[in-house]
């Protein structure tokens, strides 16, 4: 009971304090960093102390790993090779180095600068994808190549789990090559193992447990898959978040992709907010007055550093000085996951806790200081730069381009096979989504870009970005799923036009009434182009018949009604429609 009321007093600051942050459009990591820093030991007042904590906070980052993974696929990976994925390793590769050897020079250990290094070169995604939303930039050239290239830091920086447990066992340049070396060979295995895995056991399992049409075991599932994986790299001497990154990698090029990130999401934001809160108990505020004046100049090496290294690696990729200054201001801020780095550090004991204590003084510092950059991250790069900017003519210019957006389609049954198709033959780009895999399997077969979820869950289509779709079409015959994603749709994304499809006259009025629209019942529409068919038969002119048929849309099929009997409701009738119609 001890352990529950220490539980219960987390839970209850913590949700508190994430609510107080979400009101102020604060980044909610900073939020369980202060949960942790009132709840720790180095604080007045009560300390949550709960020995299964930090072991189940590690977790969070493993499961950050594993939806990282999902996002970039060994295909995608490869596409991006020249783009940003060379800009984005250039910087953190640069960066890293740039800060170790300063600090080396200053005296500090080679692990050390290392560590602290790698943990300077990471940027927060999160603080730089919500600001440049409030600002309206977030489809600006400058800050989609700046939010690519902050994602692709997580990437670049997997390798660091594999290089930092090792820097501890090490004392001589030889033992520390050799003990890199065997690292790297056990690296290079467990990809090996995991990647054949997934090219022959993963989709097989995952069109089996989607036969189930169960969220209870495509869960259970996607849980085994990804702790399997880090129980692999664990036992190769590997981190657990590495094992994880590699499982998400192979499910990224399936189908289930969406779905999976779907399902972990609340497992992975509640763990990793877990991982923060750990964070913040390590911090000591006891000693920031001895440490401030350390910690100010290390927020103004993160700063300057990823600034001018930013700004260089842009501008010599060919793009205009205005916004490689622009990019590299919004890269300056520090990052959530360099506080992961830099747990990993002090739990192998490459960095000590006073180093420790500065090192994250100074993320939180660069934190709200990059902010700042961010906000005002046009006036000062036209300062910076007296010559206009100039064309951009090379590769990057197809990534700077706008997304091109297109339309989801709600199921891909008899009317979503329709729907695809007449938008294919328009030119039109679709994405389907299904619950049924032997239907996504048919898409596929079809020549179709379709996707496995269920496309009323709300984490799908955050997922799938539906924020961004020109148009979202529900032809699902499941009333409360179209009616449940109808209104998810219309409070998030209420820019996004939504059709849908009923059965009767009482199912449209109800998707009408949630905010679709369009809705067009099924059984009512059938008989009006059966109407109309025959009228055109019995010689009235075109015209005339679209005229009159309009006009009973326009009256909401009242006509229809009030001079013939009902649509059918018969469960004889609609089951026998419906039998293959989502």
């Amino acid at each position: 009971m001890e352990h529950l009321t220490r539980i219960l007093l987390l839970l209850g600051v913590a949700v508190a304090i994430i609510v107080a942050f979400q009101r102020l459009h604060v980044p909610t990591g900073l939020g369980y960093l202060l949960v942790g820093l009132i709840l720790g030991p180095h604080t007045a007042g009560p300390v949550v102390s709960v020995p299964e904590f930090k072991i189940l906070a590690e977790f969070g980052v493993v499961f950050l790993l594993f939806t990282i993974g999902l996002n970039y696929s060994l295909p995608q990976l490869h596409a991006l090779r020249h783009q940003v994925l060379g800009l984005g390793t250039a910087q953190v590769v640069l960066t890293a180095a740039v800060v170790a050897l300063l600090l080396w020079a200053f005296g500090m250990s080679p692990t050390a600068a290392f560590v602290i290094g790698a943990v300077f070169a990471q940027s927060s995604s999160t603080l730089i994808g919500s600001q440049l939303a409030e600002q309206g930039e977030l489809n600006a050239p400058h800050g989609r190549l700046g939010l690519a290239m902050s994602v692709f830091q997580d990437v670049t920086a997997v390798p660091f789990l594999v290089v930092i447990p090792v820097l501890a066992m090490a004392t001589g340049v030889d033992v520390l090559a050799g003990a890199l070396g065997w690292a790297m060979a056990k690296a290079a295995l467990a990809f090996a193992l995991v990647f054949f895995a997934g090219r022959w056991l993963l989709r097989p399992l995952f069109h089996l447990v989607a036969e189930r049409r169960s969220a209870e075991v495509f869960t259970l599932a996607v849980l085994l898959v990804a702790l399997l994986a880090g129980w692999t790299t664990h036992h190769l001497g590997l981190s657990l978040a590495f094992g994880a990154f590699l499982a998400g990698m192979m499910l990224g090029e399936t189908e289930f992709r969406h779905q999976v990130e779907s399902s972990m999401r609340p497992f992975r934001d509640v763990l990793l907010g877990l991982f923060f809160v750990g964070i913040g108990m390590r911090i000591d505020p006891l000693v920031l007055p001895s440490i401030g004046h350390w910690a100010l100049l290390g927020a103004l090496l993160i700063l300057l550093s990823k600034i001018l290294i930013v700004a260089f690696v842009v501008r010599r990729s060919g793009i205009d000085a205005l916004m490689a200054w622009r990019t590299g201001l919004l890269l300056a801020v520090g990052g959530e996951f360099g506080f992961a780095l830099l747990a990993i550090g002090l739990d192998a004991s490459v960095v000590d806790p006073y180093l420790g204590q500065i090192a994250m003084t100074s993320v939180l510092i660069s934190l709200v200081a990059g902010s700042l950059l961010i906000r005002f991250n046009h006036s000062i790069a036209q300062w910076l730069v007296t010559t206009p900017p100039s064309e951009q003519t090379d590769a990057l210019s197809v990534l700077m381009e706008a997304p091109e957006r297109q339309v989801l389609i709600g199921g891909y049954g008899r009317v979503g096979h329709t729907v695809a198709v007449l938008l294919q033959n328009s030119g039109i780009r679709c994405l389907a989504v299904d619950h049924d895999a032997r239907r996504v399997a048919r898409g596929h077969s079809d020549g179709h870009q379709i996707v496995y979820g269920d496309v009323s869950d709300p984490e799908l289509l955050l997922a799938l970005h539906v924020e961004r779709a020109a148009l979202v079409v529900l032809t699902i015959d499941e009333s409360d799923s179209a009616l449940r994603a109808v209104a998810f749709l219309r409070k998030h994304c209420p820019q996004v036009p939504v059709i849908a499809r009923a059965w009767d006259l009482q199912g449209s009025s109800q998707l009408l009434e949630a905010g679709a629209t369009h809705a067009y019942p099924e059984a009512i529409e059938a008989s009006l182009r059966l109407g109309a068919t025959a009228l055109q038969m019995l010689s009235v002119s075109e015209d005339d018949v679209d005229e009159i048929i309009q006009g009973v849309r326009d009256w909401d099929y009242r006509p229809v009604l009030e001079e013939g009997p009902e649509a059918p409701t018969g469960k004889d009738g609609e089951s026998q429609d419906r039998h293959g119609a989502a």
